[in-house]
Order: structure tokens, then C-alpha cells, then sequence
């Protein structure tokens, strides 16, 4: 399939796809303002402004480079998660997929970065969508299992109690547990899916076909048939420990990346700080209500720093400065993979983003485009 037929159906498309905003969309993005005007509602933006303009640039740019080091090391974790018949799918192409669907996240509404990740592998690899899918669902199982352990040794080093309130009727107890909770219910899921794909696939036939009808019984069928193939590394003691490694490697780095960004602000918090950051952030915009997470993140930021007694205008300063500063590194890394991928944004709205390769589809990616191709 070439460059020209894909962008030729993109704009009469683009609008089916999962990037569409929808009224959901707009009430997303009204949350994300409202938001926004509470982070800096007793704040003067002068304050932030002139914070903003005197951060210490080497602890800064360290940080932003930790910040994005977090991806290439996701698309080599990835590695583990997703195969190919058994084979291991090259870097170059995955990590085009992982910076492409991050730059979706940051441009386009409802969690459409995770569906453009799912897209781009299966355009550029050849693995069917709902095995990409799968194994990005695994991951985000397992993130969440790495992070209940780092919350809690935040609340726990930080000295803080399970009933400490971050919010109306939520304390960080609430979040740990539920959580806890959540992530490891989705695990044990998996687990059994993976063990028992016989006994799934079954089930799911048997349900299907009662309430829908042969032809969509069928394409479901096959749907769960790609989502238990992308479990496959739960079946692996060697790849699970492997990717549970990696996991710690990849929110370790992102720790880091937070401690820099504090230090180059002028924010003096403990090591644990930014764990107990990272944690509530990631699971806060679990639900994504604007393009980017912009008031969410923002939100988060003050309320978490606030437990250390940081001043609203400093905590509100480096949450709007860390998060523009790590917002354009990826976005535009992601805008150059689309170009080496022969896509365009539009391409993953589209409906036909959500269909399985069909036999002999030709990939828009080839191990020749790759920069390690060309040198040679």
C-alpha cells in the first residue's frame, strides 16, 4: 500500500477514528480548563513567568533528556512484550510506533495514543492490531504494578499516613489500595487468559455467539483470538521477569528525570518526593481529559507538592515549565517518525485503524528505511 492511497482516505475518515473529539472530547477539554484555572487561580502569573525564566538551565535540560530517555527504553521493553511468530521485532520500527503514539497522546483526545501506537506497529511490523494492543494493555498492567510498589515506599519514606487527604474523600491510602487492587485483578486476568487460551477463546464463542450475529461473532472471535497472542510473554518466566525489570528501569529513569527538574527549579523535596509524584501523576491521568493531560498534570503537581509544604507559585511554576519542557522533545521526535513512517496524523483517526492486516498487506515501514539501513 502506498504513501498516496493511505492519505487519500485520511480526511473522510479521520473522523470515525479513535482520535475524534465528540462531545466527550469537549468535556474533557472543559474539565482540563476548569482545571487549569484552579491551579492558578490565587497564583500570579507573574511569579510563574519570572520562576519560569530563571530555572537553572544544565539541571533542566538534564532532566528533559531523562524524560525522553523513558521512551527509547519503553520501545525496548516493548521488545519482550511484542513478537512477531516467535521473532523479535527490530528497534527501529517499534520505537517509531512508541514515539508516534506518545505524540498522539499529546495531540489528540482520549487516549488516542495508545490505539496510534497499536496502528503504527501493526502498519510498520506487520503484527496484527489486537496483539499490539494486547501487549501495550500488559505493559500499562505491569507500569501500574511498578507503581503501586514506588507510591507506597513514597507514603512510607515520606513519612506520611494511608489517611493522609489528597483531595475531597481521597486520601493516598485510597489510591494505593484501589490501585493495588486494580492492576493486580487485571494480572491475574491475563495470567489465566494466557494459561488457559483454549478455555477463553471458548467462552468467548460461546457468549458471542448468543447475543451477535455469525459475522460479528466471528471478527470478535479473532479479536481475542490476537489480544491473548499478545499476552504471550506472561506464559515466559524469562521475558516476564525481563519486562518487570525493565518496567523499574523505565519509572526509575522517570524518577530521576523529576528530582533534576525539581533541583533545576529550586524545589528542595526529599528522594521519595518523586515517587510519590510520578505515581499520583500516572495514575491521575489514567482518564485523559485533554490532548497532552494539560490541567491534570497541572492539578496534580500543586496538590502532591503541597504535601511538602512547597508554595503554590513554586509548585505551579515547575509544573507548567517540566511539563511544556517535556511536551515538545517527544511530540516532535513523534512528528519525525510519522515522516520516516510514511503516515500523517490523520491516518490515525481513521476507522480502519481498528482492522487486522489483511494477508499480504504491504508494510509502510521496511527494515531498508531505517538510519542503520541507509548507513549501510
Amino acid at each position: 500500500m502506498t504513501n498516496s492511497s493511505t492519505s487519500s482516505n485520511s480526511t473522510s475518515s479521520s473522523r470515525n477514528g479513535p482520535g475524534r473529539l465528540g462531545w466527550t472530547g469537549a468535556v474533557g477539554i472543559a474539565i482540563a480548563a476548569l482545571l487549569i484555572w484552579w491551579t492558578l487561580h490565587d497564583v500570579s502569573l507573574v511569579e510563574v513567568w519570572d520562576n519560569m525564566r530563571h530555572v537553572q538551565v544544565l539541571p533542566f535540560v538534564a532532566a528533559l533528556t531523562l524524560a525522553t530517555l523513558t521512551f527509547p527504553l519503553r520501545t525496548i521493553r516493548w521488545q519482550y512484550l511484542l513478537r512477531l511468530e516467535g521473532a523479535t521485532l527490530p528497534f527501529v520500527p517499534l520505537w517509531h510506533a512508541t514515539a508516534i503514539g506518545f505524540t498522539a497522546t499529546n495531540l489528540l483526545p482520549a487516549r488516542a495514543g495508545e490505539f496510534a501506537r497499536a496502528y503504527a506497529a501493526r502498519r510498520m511490523t506487520g503484527a496484527r492490531f489486537s496483539t499490539a494492543f494486547a501487549s501495550i494493555a500488559v505493559e500499562r498492567v505491569l507500569d501500574g504494578i511498578t507503581l503501586v510498589a514506588l507510591l507506597v515506599i513514597g507514603i512510607w519514606a515520606g513519612g506520611f499516613g494511608a489517611g493522609t487527604s489528597i483531595g475531597p474523600n481521597l486520601t493516598l491510602g485510597d489510591v494505593a489500595r484501589a490501585s493495588g487492587v486494580l492492576f493486580f485483578v487485571l494480572l491475574v486476568v491475563a495470567l489465566l487468559a494466557v494459561h488457559w487460551p483454549s478455555t477463553a477463546l471458548r467462552l468467548t464463542r460461546s457468549f458471542t455467539n448468543r447475543v451477535l450475529p455469525d459475522k460479528w461473532s466471528l471478527r470478535l472471535t479473532e479479536v481475542v483470538e490476537g489480544l491473548v497472542s499478545g499476552l504471550d510473554a506472561l506464559r515466559s518466566p524469562s521475558r516476564f521477569g525481563a519486562v518487570l525489570l525493565w518496567s523499574l528501569v523505565v519509572w526509575l529513569t522517570g524518577a530521576a528525570s523529576f528530582w533534576m527538574a525539581l533541583r533545576a527549579f529550586g524545589i528542595e523535596t526529599p528522594w521519595s518526593a518523586t515517587l510519590l509524584l510520578q505515581s499520583l501523576l500516572a495514575f491521575g491521568v489514567a482518564v485523559q481529559f485533554s490532548p497532552g493531560f494539560f490541567g491534570q498534570w497541572e492539578a496534580i503537581c500543586r496538590i502532591t507538592l503541597g504535601l511538602y509544604g512547597v508554595a503554590a507559585g513554586s509548585a505551579v511554576s515547575f509544573a507548567f515549565g517540566f511539563h511544556l519542557g517535556g511536551f515538545f522533545p517527544i511530540t516532535l521526535l513523534g512528528m519525525w517518525s510519522l515522516s520516516r513512517a510514511h503516515l500523517h496524523l490523520a491516518d490515525l483517526r481513521r476507522r480502519d485503524a481498528l482492522d487486522e492486516v489483511a494477508p499480504g498487506q504491504e508494510m509502510l515501514y521496511h527494515e531498508a528505511d531505517s538510519p542503520a539501513s541507509t548507513a549501510r
